[in-house]
């Protein structure tokens, strides 16, 4: 009878010590950081498009300190690679992912429907699912406002384009840029290149080298690098930048203005709400009001007087009083696309494939 009391402790000692020890693990589990993960098309490193996203990341960070912990990779590339690193990232444990380049969209969808306990988040497509959102800003604002900007300042009215790929998203800004151009000189015109890249110094370059041999004297760009603006300011011509602030990564006031992304505002209360399990899927498309999308400060070249315009204008689509696509527009080959009554819906501004008048190029 003894020896069996003396089992019965001991067998009561080992049980509470493993529930001691589930409880532990129990506690570590609660407590480990929340993984997030992003891929990026290119390296952060680039000052351009990678970068932005980056800064949105490390908002995040900031923002959530070590409730969170992000997995990034880097230099992923649009075809079944992409799909190989959300697997690895969801293999890794993250439970919200974000990707941040156009056509990484069919492998997100794709691996979001195989673990559907997983919320993916993709930047500029339009696909989505019950754990899958789309989300973008509406650029094309600050498009219009960098327009103003460089009609201003162009001595001949040229300007120039360096454009990546014949997408809606870039169209839409070409356009954009195109209006706010023609609204401070009307007979402004903007030639646009194709690199069919998103990512290559070299033929960024090429491109904007390319323009300015036809005596384009401002070079816009739809690009992840600053050689279009490095080739554009070696020249002695102006620059209009995009992405990050070209200004302070050249030192040189020819950049008279970037159009910028917020991303780190909706990354974050993203985040949030898939730590808190109100995450529901969306499709985003965020503008001034939301913080999104900005401007960088004004090159001192540009005229104070000028730069109170289009702030004004800016204040107008701010408050919903007006915006880019309103009113009477015609295509480049004199047809009219849209009545000076009518304003253009999101889904036509999203699947927009033509360009507006005052655009020298094809879309094909």
């Amino acid at each position: 009878m003894k020896k069996l009391s003396v089992l019965l402790v001991l067998l009561l000692v080992v049980g509470l010590s493993l529930f001691a020890q589930g409880g532990k693990e129990a506690t570590v589990e609660k407590d480990a950081p929340f993984k997030v993960g992003v891929i990026y098309v290119s390296s952060p490193g680039d000052m351009g498009y990678s970068y932005m996203h980056d800064q949105g990341t490390k908002a995040a960070e900031a923002y959530f300190g070590d409730k969170i912990e992000v997995v990034r990779m880097e230099n992923i590339p649009e075809n079944d690679g992409a799909a190989r690193a959300l697997e690895q990232l969801v293999d890794d444990g993250c439970k919200i992912i974000f990707a941040n380049s156009y056509n990484y969209q069919d492998y997100v969808l794709q691996v979001a429907k195989e673990n559907p306990d997983v919320y993916f988040e993709h930047c500029s497509g339009y696909l989505s699912n019950d754990n899958m959102s789309n989300y973008f800003g509406r650029m094309y604002q600050m498009r219009y406002l960098s327009g103003m900007i460089a009609a201003k300042m162009s001595p001949t009215g040229k300007l120039g384009y360096v454009g990546a790929f014949a997408i809606p998203e870039v169209i839409r800004g070409i356009n954009a840029f195109t209006l706010g151009a023609r609204a401070v000189n009307p007979k402004a015109t903007v030639t646009v290149v194709w690199t069919n890249t998103w990512f290559d110094p070299s033929l960024e370059r090429q491109g904007a080298v390319a323009l300015l041999d036809q005596g384009i004297d401002v070079i816009a760009q739809h690009q992840d690098t600053t050689e279009p603006a490095k080739a554009a300011i070696e020249k002695g011509k102006y620059a209009i930048g995009y992405n990050a602030d070209f200004k302070k990564i050249t030192e040189s006031d020819n950049v008279l203005v970037s159009p910028m992304w917020g991303w780190g505002n909706y990354m974050i209360p993203e985040i949030e709400k898939a730590m808190n399990g109100t995450w529901k899927t969306q499709s985003y498309w965020g503008g001034i009001e939301d913080e999104m999308i900005y401007l960088s400060d004004i090159s001192p070249l540009v005229p104070a007087d000028f730069v109170k315009q289009v702030e004004a204008k800016r204040t107008q689509v701010a408050n919903g009083e007006w915006d880019v696509f309103w009113g009477e527009i015609k295509d480049n080959t004199g047809v009219v696309k849209q009545k000076a009554n009518e304003k253009m819906s999101d889904g036509d501004m999203l699947s927009i494939m033509w360009f507006v008048d005052g655009v020298i190029g094809s879309t094909n």
